[in-house]
């Protein structure tokens, strides 16, 4: 007979073998790796519940002030009687102002005032900061793949017993300064603290959620295997659950064709021709905006299991993802051309995290004349790839394929590292792979010969 697989269910049960070990084990730390979408803030609150009303206080550790504002959001909306401390820095405007609305939330710069709390949440930088006579007993870090190993480490005297949740197939932690003189050493400061934690302590109970919640039916098998081949995972939906629709019909343009396929397949690639470029590609900069602009245009709808009616496709549902802050930013002038100014535009670093309906992706590697580690860093691709609830569109110049089998990945082996499957390489070559079967060409016209063709309230390129 034939199992058929309950994502509640499965998640469920995931959720209640972490709950256990942390509010009942004995292990100093638990860690939990997550796939994109799989709820890791809403196991990060409750479990910061579940300890907090048994008696537990407990500090909370996360990267940037954005992740801190919205766990402790979270935690009001969820239980508005539960007492919760933002610590923050002595910066002008330190933390959201929403937050000083809440009755229950008390903020300061300074630890002390927050004492007796039942929780106290921060982020590594300023916990870093903070000195204790008694330390917490309970502790929960998360994002604790995008903390260094010395973030960790400067924290780690503040706490008895830690919860660590986290995205192993993230981008790796930001480090300032090259981090070779310390590769393969047990105390590599560059390291992400679970990669640190387990190689200190690799009898810790490590837990996995199986079921990504924001990935459509179309995108989990690819990003699974992908870029988590040794950790896999299934979307909490089936292939008919979710559905993009459009209220105007395409004008069989290059854009148009792939957003068409997007919106029937959940992945699109919109090819140009082959050619190295500048970073700042103005066609393919152009082709994101105008992709952008039709999504728009054509008055899409969204259905799914949150709701039975169709949702409006709008700004605030669409995001555009590049590698680098000056393709963002050209990305953002082409918009503002076409009268779009409320989709966000950010590099794969901002984006983490976040969720959106629709996704616009210029790749890494569009147009380069090389393969660099930057560009073929996993993370990055990664996080491009898994933003979506319905479908993803990738602009992106011919060649990429060519250009990855003449730069195999050649970086040296240190002896004593983790090597990190996948490669950048092997990730490129599988997504690109994926995407050839959902490819539409397109070869732009000059901004002269369109301008010709266009009538003066039109925004499309022919």
């Amino acid at each position: 007979m034939t199992t058929v697989f309950d994502p509640s269910a499965a998640a469920a049960q995931a959720t209640d073998a972490i709950l256990h070990d942390t509010l009942h084990g004995t292990a100093r730390g638990v860690v939990v790796d997550s796939p994109p979408g799989a709820g890791k803030s809403t196991l990060v609150v409750r479990a910061a519940l579940e300890l907090a009303e048994a008696g537990h206080p407990l500090m909370v550790v996360a990267q940037t002030n954005a992740q801190v504002d919205d766990l402790v959001l979270r935690l009001a909306e969820k239980n508005p009687e539960l007492p919760v401390g933002r610590l923050h820095s002595s910066d002008s405007d330190p933390y959201d102002k929403a937050l000083d609305g809440l009755e229950n939330v008390r903020t300061s710069a300074k630890a002390a005032d927050l004492a007796g709390l039942a929780v106290v949440i921060s982020t590594a930088a300023k916990w870093a900061h903070v000195k204790v006579d008694e330390p917490w007993r309970h502790a929960i870090v998360d994002e604790a793949y995008q903390m260094r190993s010395d973030a960790l480490l400067a924290v780690a005297g503040l706490f008895e017993r830690a919860l660590f949740v986290g995205d192993p197939g993230q981008l790796d932690p930001f480090a300032v300064v090259g981090s070779e003189q310390w590769a393969g050493l047990a105390y590599d400061p560059s390291a992400s603290a679970v990669t640190t934690l387990l190689a200190h302590n690799p009898d810790l109970p490590q837990h996995r959620l199986p079921v990504s919640w924001r990935l459509p039916a179309s995108a989990a098998p690819l990003v699974s295997d992908a870029f988590y081949p040794y950790t896999p995972f299934r979307s909490g939906t089936g292939p008919g659950d979710r559905t993009l629709a459009f209220g105007v019909p395409s004008d069989g343009s290059g854009p148009d064709r792939v957003i068409d396929e997007a919106a029937e397949s959940g992945w699109g690639l919109l090819e140009l021709p082959a050619r190295h470029t500048p970073r700042t590609d103005p066609e393919a900069v152009g082709a994101v905006a105008v992709v952008v602009r039709r999504l728009l245009d054509r008055a899409g709808a969204a259905t799914s299991e949150r709701s039975s009616a169709p949702s409006p496709l709008t700004a605030d549902r669409i995001a555009v993802g590049t590698a680098h802050r000056d393709q963002a930013a050209a990305v953002r002038a082409a918009l503002a051309v076409l009268g779009v100014t409320d989709v966000v535009v950010d590099t794969a670093n901002r984006l983490q995290g976040r969720e959106y309906d629709v996704t616009v992706v210029l790749h890494p590697l569009s147009g380069r004349p090389d393969a660099t580690a930057f560009h073929l860093e996993t993370g990055r691709l990664c996080v491009l790839a898994s933003r979506h609830r319905h479908a993803c569109i990738v602009v992106c110049r011919a060649g990429v394929t060519d250009l990855l089998d003449d730069y195999p990945s050649t970086e040296p082996v240190q002896l004593g590292t983790v090597v990190k499957f996948p490669d950048g390489w092997e990730a490129n070559h599988a997504v690109l792979a994926h995407l050839a079967k959902h490819r539409v060409r397109w070869r732009p016209q000059s901004g002269r010969k369109a301008a010709r063709r266009r009538r003066p309230d039109e925004h499309r390129v022919a």
